[in-house]
């Protein structure tokens, strides 16, 4: 368990409005791994979730957005549970920063942006992240990335009650541009991985967005969870020094095969296999190699599919056209699965085609119009607050 954050000074709370943005998030590869101690590889891309906070008179806390027609007023002393709708994700935040004892001065909170919902880019963590870098700031105080990050997971994991790991709110928070993120999810140890070396810097990434719409807070993702944590208690008592999956080799889960569910089995065996990939990946990327890299991809993907079966009809089309078009190295699914979006890795003067290409190709097969992202490495919410002098760099 995350120790809590501990709350540092930070100047005097905000008398002005002022405005924060926090991007969304593609993942190159790693998987379900982030909540059992293991490794993932994700990058900021310019989508972008911007809340606007001003101070306002009286008790109370008010939130409201352009891309919903519900608002919410609750008073400071206000400590309601979650009622069910978009407000849930910046209230939780609001509750975490209470449960620190940092009692935030009243505000209103306005919430628009552009990253696509249900996709698998993270809306949710991006609306956690672009809202406690803004109540942070009206408070007058300020926490390092580490801790914005564990403290807008516990937002979803608590208050929303979904069961997400620290990846999405980690990479949202401390990105740099340019770079992909490694991440220890176990240590929250991470180094930032250029996209741009040697032959990696002729591939750009795209995003495709199936269309198919999925929810993590609860059904098929929380089940697959539930299966892989059981597999993983089983290893732990036959090997005490394991912390986690993290930890285990394959060798290990074979010895305990008899001992699980052929569903624990093989969702742990995705994520030992997982873990082994992202390491392979770092190579690959600092060697500059996209075919070494598109193949670790390629294998990220039949893991999901097959045996953390996450993927879907849509999806794993998606993959295999991908596989047959000029320019690509490599592509899978990203995000929670059960549908939204692929992350692929082609030739930067291929990409155009491609994405058209891949486009025809879903709308034949499935009469759905996907939509496609030509995407860079972008900057994360502190370093885009400290850039625009918004707020003290974490």
């Amino acid at each position: 368990m995350q120790a809590a954050p501990t709350p540092l000074s930070g100047g005097e709370p905000s008398t002005q409005a002022r405005k924060f943005s926090a991007p969304a998030r593609v993942n190159l590869i790693g998987e379900h791994t982030d909540y059992t101690g293991g490794l993932v590889l994700p990058m900021a891309i310019p989508f972008l979730t911007t809340a606007t906070i001003s101070p306002r008179q009286g008790n109370l806390y008010s939130f409201h957005s352009d891309l919903f027609d519900q608002q919410r007023e609750i008073s400071t002393e206000d400590r309601s549970d979650a009622i069910g709708n978009w407000t849930d994700y910046p209230v939780g935040v609001l509750r975490q920063l209470q449960l620190l004892g940092i009692e935030p001065p009243p505000f209103t909170l306005h919430l628009h942006g552009n990253v696509p919902f249900g996709a698998g880019l993270s809306s949710s963590a991006s609306v956690e992240v672009a809202t406690a870098m803004a109540i942070l700031s009206h408070s007058g105080v300020t926490l390092s990335e580490q801790e914005i990050a564990t403290l807008c997971r516990r937002a979803e994991n608590v208050y929303v009650n979904s069961p997400c790991g620290i990846m999405d709110q980690f990479v949202i928070t401390a990105a740099q541009a340019g770079h992909a993120l490694l991440l220890d999810t176990r240590t929250l140890a991470y180094e930032n991985i250029p996209m741009n070396h040697a032959a990696l810097a002729d591939t750009c990434i795209v995003v495709c967005n199936s269309m198919v719409k999925h929810s993590i807070a609860n059904g098929d993702y929380g089940l697959r969870r539930r299966e892989l944590e059981a597999g993983q208690d089983i290893l732990r008592k036959a090997f005490p020094h394991l912390r986690d999956l993290g930890d285990a080799t394959t060798d290990q889960l074979g010895q305990c095969k008899d001992q699980m569910s052929a569903e624990s089995f093989r969702r742990c065996r995705h994520i030992i296999t997982e873990n082994t990939r992202v390491r392979a990946a770092k190579v690959a990327m600092l060697a500059g190699d996209p075919t070494q890299l598109g193949d670790l991809m390629f294998k990220a993907h039949a893991s999901e599919r097959d045996d953390f079966e996450c993927s879907c009809e849509e999806v794993d089309f998606l993959v295999e056209v991908a596989s047959t078009l000029t320019g690509c190295f490599g592509a899978r699914l990203t995000g929670g699965g059960f549908g939204g979006c692929t992350v692929n890795l082609v030739a930067t003067a291929d990409a155009p085609a491609f994405a058209q290409a891949l486009k025809i190709a879903y709308r034949e097969r499935f009469d759905i119009e996907a939509d496609t992202y030509i995407c860079e490495a972008v900057d994360g919410a502190v370093r885009r607050a400290a850039l625009l002098h918004e707020a003290p760099q974490a």
